[in-house]
């Protein structure tokens, strides 16, 4: 059993570096001479779980897949670069269009004809990659291929020399270019002490919350402590929390007998309390291998599209339909009893650990009714956020549904002052029926959007919303009773038709009611920031009276936006972002739009906004040096590496002239994303963060998170910060 636990720990530990890890996609370089006129070019891209890398296709939105040749002579190009990895065709609601993509791995192919002789191709391959929280920059590959064929024949000559002059001329001089790709560099102004460009790594790590606002670490927390509030829900309901007292019992009184002796009776409830121990281990093994089971179905990839995939999305609205209106008395949800008989027969019939894990077997199984649907709930919240979520999000479930078994055990005399069973754990259970009802449209939501229906536009949204809260109000009030709720009589044995409502029922009530009530302005276009995450995008709402308000960025250029703060003492938010960023997208829509926050933006920083995708080509390259990230500096390309090819026939060698330390600044993009990686140490998007006019750190970075009242506590945290320097 201590081996099985550590397992999971371990797993569990693996899950949380591994959702870290922020350079998703290693794409590695070959070519190969298929013959003496003829050579392939391959890429062959290794893509980590949960993340996509773009197809070649040209669609309006995500980066895709693209070569580009700088120098190329003593060969030519045949057709254009191919993926040889099927893609995977999907569409994306936020671009409006199909996009295409591939998972786990990719292949691409370019055909090079080789015209004899001396032959070199330089040039990178270019793409782009996200996850269902982030988007990388758009990444360059670099290649420099030289090597030497024999003479062609007089007739291939012939051929070759045709070829070329039916080519247009700005074709022809690409083949003949044979200037070294390194004669285009310029040098980078080095960073200096105080220069804007001095990394600030260091700083965002200063900060209390670390660099990253919303972080793989943070996410993965807030599942645990989802998985943990679920299984306190879990305890209070009418299947499990009678079972606690009769388990407990059990365990501190088996093998006693009333004519036991004391030290008999001592060393039952000590062997007692390590069977409760056990026990509580044993729950936690079985939810977690439930969650591992989960991961294992689906695979780490199909778990990252499920926040967005319209069939998933369905089967999850059917399922908490189904869940709720079995919470609030439609019907039971029960597994056969003939497993529950069959287990526990085993669990009687055998001692020893194996009988202590199947006796917390059949609680999981006699239980079932009643997690049953929490669990559903809470595995539809932990798939859709990160890959290791069912893991952490059992394990937090468990830890809280074990715990009081344990505790229990410990302190024996706690359980006479626990509330004894009643019509109380019904109410408890009605209530979480409301509550998947309600997240069940939200899930029909995003199908909805995702195909375009529009049945269900935000104020039809808002209107069910507003029922269901108002008549789980109505319900915890007494005006409206379910078939599970338990009769209340007087004292000569008749049916109360108006029973008294209790005082915690009473504040619930008023909680759902006033929660009803100010959702209604919703209908009208009031942003209602309590739940727009979870309502249709205010571009859905057929009748608005509150245009949303645009943030136009003051500047697209890093270093005129910090010299335009720095004489105007502003302090500076940056916005790290691209076009083919969804998420990037989302952010402006929900949370951009917000007016107190598009005030702040507006008028209290000087906003700069750097798309890292940006194609406008620089005036003149760059190379920089990885692991020498603190400057930008002119560096040649000059290691020669020798690989041998072979057709079957005969062998072929070229030389890989291309240092895999350089890296080449092409774009305005590629400067605003080196930008991002060596001062901030970053790599996704959406990337914010804020300076003073010095360059230096003022709060920890943001990601993507569409709580607005964070993010408003995070441009005036950066604001307080400002003018207390």
């Amino acid at each position: 059993m201590r081996k099985i636990l550590s397992a999971v720990l371990a797993l569990c530990c693996f899950a949380m570096v591994h959702a870290q890890y922020l350079k998703p996609v290693k794409v590695e370089t070959s070519l190969k001479e298929t013959s003496p006129t003829e050579a392939v070019i391959t890429f062959v891209a290794s893509i980590q779980p949960g993340w996509h890398m773009y197809s070649t296709e040209e669609v309006d939105g995500p980066i895709p897949t693209t070569l580009t040749i700088e120098t190329i002579s003593g060969a030519k190009l045949e057709g254009a670069l191919k993926h040889v990895t099927p893609p995977i065709k999907k569409y994306e609601e936020m671009f409006g269009t199909d996009v295409y993509y591939f998972e786990k791995t990719a292949t691409f192919t370019q055909k090079v004809k080789l015209l004899g002789g001396k032959y070199v191709v330089e040039g990178y391959l270019k793409y782009g990659a996200c996850n269902d929280q982030n988007c990388t920059p758009p990444t360059s590959v670099d290649f420099s291929f030289k090597g030497e064929t024999a003479a062609p024949k007089a007739e291939e000559q012939s051929a070759a020399a045709e070829e070329v002059k039916a080519l247009p001329a700005e074709e022809v001089a690409a083949s003949a270019d044979s200037v070294s790709s390194d004669s285009n560099v310029v040098t980078a102004p080095v960073s200096s002490e105080g220069s804007i460009w001095t990394p600030v790594i260091d700083q965002l790590s200063s900060f209390e919350e670390g660099g990253n606002g919303n972080s793989a670490d943070s996410s993965l927390w807030q599942i645990f402590l989802l998985g943990l509030l679920g299984g306190l829900v879990a305890l209070v309901t009418p299947c499990v929390w009678p079972i606690i007292p009769m388990t407990v019992s059990f365990f501190l009184k088996r093998g006693t007998t009333k004519k036991s002796s004391d030290a008999e009776k001592a060393a039952a409830k000590k062997r007692g309390i390590r069977d409760a121990i056990l026990y509580g281990i044993s729950i936690i093994v079985i939810y977690v291998t439930l969650g591992l089971v989960i991961t294992a179905i689906f695979g780490a990839s199909a778990l990252n599209d499920l926040a967005t995939n319209a069939v998933f999305n369905i089967l999850f609205f059917l399922m908490l339909l189904i869940f709720g209106i079995s919470f609030i008395g439609g019907f039971e949800i029960t597994l056969p009893s003939k497993w529950n008989t069959a287990v526990d027969n085993k669990a009687n019939s055998t001692t020893g650990l194996l009988s202590i894990f199947l006796m917390a077997f059949t609680l999981v199984l006699v239980s079932f009714s009643c997690t049953g649907p929490i669990i559903g709930f809470l595995l539809v919240q932990v798939v859709t956020s990160s890959i290791a979520g069912p893991v952490i999000g059992m394990l937090g479930f468990a830890i809280a549904l074990a715990l009081p078994f344990t505790l229990f055990a410990l302190f024996p005399q706690w359980l006479n002052s626990v509330p004894k069973s009643g019509n109380w754990m019904n109410v408890v259970k009605v209530t979480l029926g409301f509550v998947e009802l309600a997240f069940a449209l939200k899930f029909f939501s995003v199908a909805d959007l995702t195909h375009g229906w529009g049945l269900l536009d935000r104020e039809v949204f808002l209107s069910l919303w507003i029922v269901l809260a108002a008549l789980l109000g109505a319900y915890l009030i007494g005006w409206i009773r379910f078939p599970h709720d338990e009769e209340e009589y007087d004292e000569i044995g008749n049916v109360v038709l108006h029973p008294k409502t209790s005082v915690p029922r009473f504040f619930m009530a008023l909680i759902s009611f006033a929660f009803a009530i100010y959702m209604i302005p919703g209908l009208w276009g009031a942003p209602l920031k309590a739940v727009s995450a979870f309502a249709p995008p205010m571009k859905t709402q057929d009748f608005n009276l509150a245009p949303e308000q645009e943030v136009k960025p003051m500047f697209t250029d890093y270093e005129q936006g910090m010299q335009y703060a720095k004489e105007h003492r502003m302090p500076v938010m940056i916005d790290f972002t691209g076009y083919g960023c969804v998420n990037c997208r989302k952010m402006e829509a929900a949370v951009f739009t917000d007016p107190v926050v598009a005030d702040i933006m507006t008028n209290k920083y000087v906003l700069i906004q750097l798309y890292v995708d940006e194609k406008t080509p620089l005036p003149e390259p760059i190379v920089v040096k990885d692991g020498e990230e603190n400057s930008m500096i002119s560096i040649g390309m000059t290691a020669d590496v020798k690989v041998a090819a072979s057709d079957g026939k005969k062998d072929y060698q070229y030389e890989n002239t291309y240092d895999s330390n350089t890296r080449k600044l092409r774009t305005v993009g590629d400067k605003w994303s080196y930008l991002q990686s060596m001062k901030f140490g970053a790599t996704a998007q959406p990337f914010y963060v804020l300076l003073d006019n010095e360059g230096n750190v003022l709060e920890k970075s943001y990601s993507y998170d569409e709580d607005i009242p964070k993010f408003l506590e995070w441009l005036n945290n950066g604001l307080s910060h400002y003018q207390t320097k």
